[in-house]
């Protein structure tokens, strides 16, 4: 992730023009007639599947109809994640779509063959709204969130910590058939990967023999331990992500809790708000079965991220906003569930987090837009948060 004083990484490798004379043939070949118009890459476009927006012009004439294309990533890129399963982003939004209130775009078309677009995508309608930006992270201001006043970011914090209590009524045996290891959609792509996973199935990793819904915590430390070795397959280790994952184990819950559908990347900077309300949530290529606390950490880590980068740049950003007490006790006020065992869980989210830095730092050194550094650590951006949580010294005093 970029910041004030690090280039932007590149965030696709396809040829723009190419993509257009491919995805208006794909349009055509599902509605003859059907046209494209107004394509482009947002260049805030993320570093793992590639978002294209578009107006689907339909034959004959009539109102153009604003669309999104959610494409895996260029197989022969140096992807962030190794495997991209966009047949079960697809199934978790439209389990989301029938099973909860959670906003969620119209889902439209499936491509599960990489032929006519290069890689399988889907497509959606596109929702009007706004997003916290990323680069410059909200934190710095300069933003609509950053200048609103307190009761509006009060409203969207609490709006949005609803989005998770709503997500978790999902039971983990709604979801199972196509979120449980082992049990993967067909349309898995090598070289590419959802935030989390390393193959085999649709998280990646080995299939998990006997998986119950109470070792979802487990396989999800799996997971991300597997996803780890990936990273570092021929480079440096990591001793900081090393440390981390052995203390995780000295703060093991006792009880992970109920399992249930997780969206995975729960932040604020994946959902389209209209006002200070949720519009519409997006990107779902984390999407596991695990304990509540999985998300609502990560929504908390997320915004201690770019808050830590901002004070660490002389400004003050929004201390106040997300706070972990505060939202802690809001979830547990919408779901009669007191979030447990959070300095693991918190923890855990950084530890997340500081592995796929260390992808995106070596996907750097790969295209030649950084120097390798004599630590591999100093790639980790929320260095110095990941250290003082793995020595609780994180939290005191907040």
């Amino acid at each position: 992730m970029a910041t004030p004083s690090t280039p932007r990484p590149r965030t696709t490798t396809r040829d723009p023009a190419v993509l257009e004379q491919r995805l208006a043939a794909w349009v055509d070949a599902g509605e003859p007639g059907a046209r494209i118009g107004g394509l482009s890459v947002p260049p805030s476009n993320g570093m793992s599947s590639d978002t294209v927006l578009f107006d689907l012009l339909p034959p004959g004439g009539g109102p153009a109809r604003p669309c999104v294309l959610r494409l895996a990533p260029d197989p022969d890129a140096y992807a962030v994640f190794p495997v991209y399963d966009m047949e079960r982003q697809y199934r978790t939004i439209r389990l989301v779509a029938e099973r909860t209130k959670v906003p969620v775009p119209r889902l439209l078309r499936l491509e599960t063959d990489p032929g006519p677009l290069g890689a399988p995508g889907f497509l959606m309608e596109r929702v009007e709204g706004r997003v916290p930006p990323d680069v410059m992270p909200y934190t710095y201001g300069g933003n609509w969130l950053f200048e609103a006043g307190a009761a509006d970011r009060a409203s969207l914090e609490q709006a949005t910590v609803e989005v998770l209590a709503e997500l978790h009524t999902v039971a983990a045996d709604e979801a199972t058939s196509f979120l449980t290891p082992g049990r993967s959609s067909t349309s898995s792509v090598t070289g590419g990967g959802t935030d989390g996973g390393t193959g085999g199935d649709a998280n990646g990793g080995t299939p998990a023999v006997g998986y119950v819904a109470g070792d979802a915590l487990r396989r999800h430390v799996e997971e991300q331990h597997a996803y780890y070795t990936f990273v570092v397959a021929g480079r440096p280790r990591s001793p900081l992500i090393e440390r981390a994952f052995a203390r995780l184990e000295e703060l093991w819950p006792e009880d992970s809790g109920p399992t249930v559908l997780s969206w995975g990347d729960a932040r604020i900077g994946n959902i389209l708000y209209q006002g200070f309300t949720p519009a519409a949530v997006l990107d779902w290529e984390m999407a596991s079965l695990g304990p509540r606390e999985l998300d609502l950490a990560w929504l908390i880590f997320l915004h201690r991220f770019f808050q830590d980068l901002t004070e660490g740049s002389g400004q003050p950003g929004m201390p106040d906003f997300l706070d972990r007490g505060r939202t802690c006790a809001r979830y547990a006020e919408a779901t009669g569930h007191p979030p447990r065992d959070m300095d693991f869980h918190l923890l855990y989210a950084a530890l997340r987090h500081a592995v796929v830095m260390l992808r995106i730092g070596y996907r750097q050194l790969h295209y030649g837009e950084t120097a390798a550094p004599a630590d591999p650590d100093q790639l980790i951006l929320h260095r110095a948060t990941l250290e003082a949580m793995v020595e609780d010294r994180y939290w005191q005093g907040m």
